[in-house]
């Protein structure tokens, strides 16, 4: 069996500070000689980045419905074999929506912590916590963290707001020394915020005089049980484009491939590498193409090689960002268009609003895929979808999936280890 302090960060909405809280803590007890895995939960690419360099270690998914509650568990097992904490970031707010963080955290039975941002606010802060703690009493409650508090005297109206019930657990000032930069789908990538170091080193030396200095309470978790999975990609190197525009990546597919046999290389179209040699397959994982849209159209080299192998019918996936590098063209919210690879007929144009979000899934011959979508642009293209996804929730249609030769392309950002064996039909090119 295996036990570990666990804890569950998670807010009233999103823009909290959720993340910054959690990446602070995972530094602040790593300096101590701490072991610590932190996971996200829900779909995410950009948090899961900041918080493993916090953490110094891989951010896994957990999510109910795309990864399944038994991998969940399997996932915070062999993570508290290992670990001597294990911090859990929420997505939106505790309740939102299905499932939850809170049922997440429920299952688990891990104690939330709420961080309250509590700019413009002074008594109705205990209103919230109240609120958070009590809407569903099965929810294990840690205790509440103000953020974003003006004044001493702010922090000392918020504490006195409070029930005596809850657990008050420090605050922590507005700074713009702490606070990390977004934009568009979220914040921005770790290795893109120069002092991102020097910010989780300043939030941790402020959480390290807070009640949070202390371990919580050791959850169990029962022990690991991993699946046994066969070598179905044995002996394929599969090249992943990895750079600033195609970075979102599920460590957990990575590790799946590597499971399956499969040797991962990596290259960078941004830095205009070709394939590596002997790549059997391709991965053109979603990104930021839009935002270094001139650099990928004066990249040749990478564009021969990536057309040399789709032309030697060579299996090729693609994922949102990844499917916009392969179209003819691509044009961005100021109206510039950009020639891309042309391997895919079609022109995606970027929104001012996101177009697309939520969890879906493709059915396959394999059974189902989990994943999720979240975009911000529009395609236009004369290919008709091999198969559309669903979602879990409502009767919309959901992303298309197209096949063209040996690519398969879609905005759909899969979660692989929820199904090994479509996984490996799409990289040894077979139906599906």
């Amino acid at each position: 069996m295996a036990a570990c302090p666990a804890l569950f960060i998670s807010a009233p909405a999103s823009g909290q500070g959720k993340t910054t809280i959690t990446a602070g803590l995972a530094r602040y007890h790593r300096r101590l000689g701490r072991r610590v895995r932190v996971f996200k939960t829900g779909p995410d690419f950009l948090d899961p980045m900041i918080l493993a360099r916090a953490s110094g270690a891989p951010v896994l998914s957990l999510d109910l419905w795309m990864v399944g509650e038994a991998a969940c568990r399997t996932l915070l097992a062999q993570a508290a074999a290992e670990a001597d904490l294990i911090l859990i970031e929420g997505v939106m707010g505790l309740f939102d929506g299905t499932p939850s963080s809170a049922d997440l955290a429920t299952t688990f039975g891990v104690p939330v912590l709420a961080v309250i941002s509590a700019k413009a606010m002074a008594q109705t802060f205990g209103a919230v916590a109240f609120g958070l703690a009590q809407f569903r009493p099965q929810v294990p409650f840690y205790g509440v963290l103000a953020n974003r508090v003006g004044s001493a005297r702010h922090a000392q109206m918020l504490e006195e707001a409070l029930s005596p019930a809850l657990r008050w657990c420090g605050h922590i000032a507005a700074s713009d020394e702490i606070t990390l930069p977004d934009r568009h789908l979220g914040l921005h990538q770790a290795d893109e915020i120069d002092d991102l170091d020097a910010r989780l080193d300043h939030a941790a030396d402020t959480l390290g005089r807070t009640a949070l200095a202390e371990l919580p309470p050791p959850v169990e978790f029962g022990a690991p049980t991993p699946e046994v999975l066969p070598r179905l990609l044995d002996g394929k190197t599969i090249a992943v484009a990895r750079d600033a525009a195609f970075s979102f990546i599920y460590p957990a597919n990575l590790a799946l491939l590597e499971v399956l046999g499969a040797q991962v290389a990596f290259f960078s179209p941004l830095a205009d590498e070709a394939l590596p040699e002997h790549a059997d397959a391709v991965y053109l994982p979603g990104g930021y193409p839009e935002l270094h849209a001139a650099a990928l159209a004066n990249n040749n080299r990478s564009a021969a090689s990536i057309h040399a192998h789709a032309a030697a019918g060579k299996p090729l996936v693609a994922e949102c960002g990844g499917m916009l590098y392969l179209l003819d063209q691509l044009t961005d919210t100021h109206g510039v268009t950009t020639p891309m690879l042309g391997l895919l007929p079609g022109h995606a144009t970027m929104q001012t609003r996101f177009t697309a979000l939520g969890m879906q899934q493709i059915d396959s011959l394999h059974g189902p895929m989990t994943g999720h979508t979240f975009h911000y642009s529009k395609l236009n293209t004369s290919l008709t979808p091999l198969r559309s996804a669903t979602r879990p929730q409502g009767d919309a249609p959901g992303e298309a999936v197209y096949r063209a030769g040996s690519i398969v392309a879609t905005y759909m950002h899969a979660y692989w280890p929820s199904n090994p064996a479509f996984t490996a039909a799409l990289f040894h090119g077979e139906a599906f």
